[in-house]
């Protein structure tokens, strides 16, 4: 069995080897008669040649000359009345058209054959596209937090966390949610719990039961997921971008950030924060898009 893609590659090469073949089958046609033609003419011109010219005995080189032009006079002429006539562009035109009625039928054939083996109602089904990015800061032992509070303080993350998500919805879990004195400022917060009496009672916060159904509430709107460990581990597959600052030291913790695989994500950029006497600790400010 063939994939999608090989199937499709397939096509679009007997496509391309179909119309080769049309315009080689064309000239060898063309070159085949014209063959024919110099032979039968040169036949007869030998013939000539021998029994009027007396071919073998002494003869003056004007006469070989004259006859040779004659020759290809003869040629010519057959050529401009006849072969032009009867094998000229309604000819061509005729055998591209009749090879091209053929390339057509195999088309077909192989058109039948991926719609059978995938057929257009799933073919055709429309995918929704997510602008979802995660963004987290993880320790290099991918630690997220202990005891549903952080591990560190430092200012300027918090500062590049809030100017990348205000404006914009934020996903998040219950306990992440809980953990903030109250909703986040200029920013919706799209809860999910298992509970499903679980009531938050404020404009900006709407709580949902799964992944799936935060994600309805986003369409093609641009979105954060900012915890916990479990919401990133379902959100992965429907993100196109991480946003992580790696804080360079290993804690002990109970919630952590899944390992950020190579084959599917892409370091785009880093750019690195020393320590200093607001930050005990190093970190770098890292941007993964999806491959």
């Amino acid at each position: 069995m063939f994939s999608k893609n090989k199937k499709t590659s397939l096509l679009d090469t007997e496509q391309h080897e179909l119309l080769e073949n049309a315009q080689t089958r064309i000239k060898q046609k063309k070159r085949l008669y014209v063959h024919f033609v110099i032979f039968l003419i040169g036949s007869v011109f030998l013939i000539l040649i021998n029994k009027i010219l007396k071919y073998g005995v002494e003869y003056n080189w004007f006469i070989w000359g004259i006859t040779f032009w004659g020759f290809l006079f003869v040629i010519h002429v057959f050529n401009v009345l006849f072969t032009q006539k009867f094998m000229g562009k309604d000819w061509e035109r005729e055998q591209r058209e009749k090879l091209v009625a053929k390339q057509k039928k195999r088309i077909l054939e192989i058109q039948k054959e991926i719609e059978t083996e995938f057929p257009l109602n799933n073919i055709n089904k429309k995918r929704v596209v997510y602008n979802i990015t995660m963004i987290a800061a993880a320790a290099e032992n991918n630690a997220l937090g202990k005891d549903n509070d952080l591990l560190w303080h430092l200012p300027d993350d918090f500062k590049r966390f809030k100017a990348l998500t205000t404006g914009h919805k934020i996903i998040m879990g219950r306990k992440t949610f809980e953990s903030f004195p109250k909703p986040l400022p200029n920013r919706t917060h799209i809860i999910i719990t298992r509970e499903h009496n679980y009531i938050v009672e404020h404009p900006s916060c709407v709580v949902v039961h799964s992944i799936e159904n935060a994600l309805k509430l986003v369409a093609k709107e641009d979105c954060f997921i900012i915890g916990g460990g479990e919401i990133y581990k379902q959100a992965e597959k429907f993100s196109n971008k991480i946003e992580l600052t790696r804080v360079h030291a290993s804690f002990d913790a109970d919630t952590f950030f899944p390992e950020i695989d190579n084959n599917n994500w892409k370091l785009s950029e880093e750019k690195y924060h020393p320590i200093d006497e607001k930050h005990k600790y190093a970190f770098t400010y890292l941007t993964y898009l999806k491959v």
